[in-house]
């Protein structure tokens, strides 16, 4: 505890309230769920009869530091780029670029409205939003956005899973991929979009959050890594389902090639595959490393 009660050290607090308001009264510090590679904060501050709700987000992950130091400086980036996009993204109030008023590099936002929804009630009308908010963020052109595309893991040399119960289909698979890349359309991306990045309000997408790996690249690197999200958690229907409802949004000339499933699973795939706690955070339950391993297995014969 610090001299305001809450668990921030008092020098955060003094940046946050000096890059707010002067002025502002601190109401309440609390930890945000699903965060699993950064520290997450919640703070409410008061400026006369009204109070303001902030997000912090500071990067203390030092391996992470090391391969991207900039990494206060590249969300807000992708925040201020994104700002032009329908859907809702939070407003950069100040970032600490080198740490030197945090200890760590850290952003302070808005905080929009909305919860994550994992557990929807209209699973179509979830997915159709889904797949329009992701629509919505490619429509964007990415031209002299500095950030670009890299996949985090070489295709050349990733082998088949030791864990996996059809290691011949993967072995097609992987070959499909050490081909040339398909063609794709070049956009503005989010790098990271998955259902636990999306809050939900009366039923619609009110936002998208997370947005430090954003980049300018292929729309199909997105629309990949969220369909493997949904075959994680609810199985390879689900992604397909999805597809359906981007190509609606994306119009009759837009294809997709698995090869983009292949290129996402590599991506992803640092060792065996285990349930991410931010799923467990958000109330999904009954999922184990096990059926995780099963639906991996299912999405590459999709």
């Amino acid at each position: 505890m610090n001299m305001y009660g809450t668990s921030l050290p008092d020098y955060v607090l003094r940046w946050i309230i000096h890059s707010v308001d002067p002025s502002v009264q601190v109401e309440s510090v609390y930890k945000l769920k699903g965060s699993t590679s950064s520290l997450l904060h919640g703070i409410a501050l008061r400026v006369g009869d009204s109070v303001k709700h902030y997000v912090l987000r500071q990067f203390d992950n030092r391996d992470w530091l090391v391969k991207e130091p900039d990494l206060a400086v590249h969300e807000a980036a992708s925040l201020q780029m994104a700002d032009s996009v329908k859907v809702a993204v939070l407003e950069v109030i100040a970032n600490d670029a080198l740490g030197d008023h945090c200890g760590v590099p850290a952003v302070l936002m808005t905080k929009l409205e909305g919860t994550v929804e994992l557990k929807p009630d209209d699973q179509d009308r979830w997915l159709d939003g889904l797949a329009g908010a992701l629509a919505d963020i490619h429509s964007l052109d990415a031209d002299g956005f500095p950030y670009e595309y890299f996949p985090y893991n070489d295709a050349d040399s990733f082998d088949v899973p030791y864990w996996s119960g059809v290691p011949g289909l993967w072995e097609k698979v992987l070959d499909l991929v050490k081909g040339s890349r398909p063609d794709a359309h070049e956009c503005f991306i989010h790098r990271d979009y998955h259902p636990a990045n999306v809050l939900w309000k009366n039923g619609n997408v009110s936002g998208v959050v997370d947005w430090v790996n954003a980049c300018k690249g292929p729309r199909e690197v997105d629309i990949g890594h969220c369909r493997l999200n949904l075959a994680m958690l609810y199985g390879p229907e689900w992604a397909n389902r999805f597809l359906l409802a981007y190509k609606r949004y994306a119009g009759k000339r837009f294809t997709y090639d698995p090869y983009w499933d292949v290129i996402a699973l590599i991506d992803f795939l640092d060792g065996p595959p285990e349930v991410y706690p931010g799923w467990e955070a958000f109330g999904v339950t009954g999922l184990t490393d096990s059926l995780i391993k099963k639906r991996l297995d299912a999405f590459i014969q999709v």
